[in-house]
C-alpha cells in the first residue's frame, strides 16, 4: 500500500512540474492537504512528512481533529473550506486560521464578531460561483466587489483572495476557462482603487483540486486543495 508520505511527495512533484511547465516558480504555489473524513493520525503522518496546511469541510469533525492534534497546533495551519452555516461560525472563528468559503456578508460579519481578541485576524477568501450552478455555494461575480469592500474594513478578519469550485469536467480546455475567469476577477479586485485604499492584502487564489491541479496552476492558482491524491479514496458514512 502506498504511504501518505509517498503520495505527498508525488503530489509535490506534480505541482512542481505543472508550475515549471507554466513558466512559474513552484514556491509560488501552496499545497493545502484536504483531510476531511480522514483520521487525525493521517494528518499527523502528513505533518511528519513535511505538510503544514490542512483543509477541513465539516466544522465538528475539523474542531475535533484540531483538538486531537493540539500538541502540534502551533505548527499547523488549519483551513476551513466547506459551506459555513451561521450556527457553526463561532466554532470556526475560534479554531481555524483560514476560511475559504465566505459567500455572504452575514457570515463574514459573524466571523469577525466571534474571532477571539487574543488570536490574529482570521484569513478569509471569498468563494465565487464561477459556473453559475444553482446547487453550488459562492457569491455571484456581479456582487463580488461589494462583498469584498465590506470585508476589507472588518478588523478581525483579513481578506486574502478568492476561491472557486468549478463544475467538474475532464475537459482541460473547460477547466482552464473556468480558472481563467476567476483569475481575471482576482486581477480586477487587486486593481480596484477602493480596495487598494483599504490596503487589502490580496495574494491568494485558491483553485484547483486533484483532478484539475495542472489547469489551475496554468491559470494562476496560488493554492491547490488536494485530498484523495494524498490520503487515498474517501469512505463516507
Amino acid at each position: 500500500m502506498t504511504s501518505i508520505k509517498a503520495n505527498l511527495a508525488d503530489v509535490l512533484e506534480r505541482l512542481s512540474e505543472a508550475a515549471i511547465a507554466s513558466g512559474r516558480s513552484p514556491t509560488d504555489i501552496h499545497l493545502l492537504a484536504v483531510s476531511k473524513t480522514f483520521p487525525a493520525n493521517d494528518v499527523r503522518l502528513a505533518f511528519e512528512a513535511g505538510q503544514k496546511a490542512f483543509g477541513e469541510n465539516y466544522v465538528q469533525e475539523g474542531v475535533a481533529k484540531i483538538s486531537d492534534l493540539s500538541d502540534i497546533r502551533n505548527q499547523i495551519q488549519w483551513h476551513f473550506i466547506g459551506p459555513l452555516q451561521s450556527n457553526k461560525s463561532k466554532d470556526v472563528a475560534e479554531n481555524f486560521d483560514w476560511v475559504h468559503s465566505i459567500d455572504r456578508l452575514k457570515i463574514a460579519q459573524r466571523l469577525n464578531d466571534q474571532r477571539p481578541d487574543h488570536l490574529p485576524p482570521l484569513n478569509v477568501c471569498v468563494q465565487v460561483n464561477i459556473s453559475g450552478e444553482a446547487s453550488k455555494s459562492g457569491v455571484e461575480p456581479s456582487e463580488l466587489v461589494d462583498l469584498c469592500l465590506a470585508i476589507a474594513v472588518m478588523p478581525k478578519i483579513r481578506l486574502r483572495g478568492l476561491m472557486s469550485i468549478p463544475e467538474p469536467t475532464d475537459n482541460e480546455t473547460q477547466q482552464k476557462a473556468d480558472h481563467k475567469q476567476l483569475f481575471h476577477l482576482f486581477q480586477e479586485l487587486k486593481n480596484n482603487p477602493l480596495l487598494q485604499s483599504l490596503s487589502a492584502d490580496l495574494d491568494t487564489l485558491s483553485m484547483g483540486m486533484s483532478s484539475d491541479m495542472a489547469a489551475a496552476i496554468a491559470e494562476g492558482s496560488t493554492m491547490v486543495r488536494i485530498g484523495t491524491a494524498i490520503f487515498g479514496k474517501r469512505t463516507y458514512l
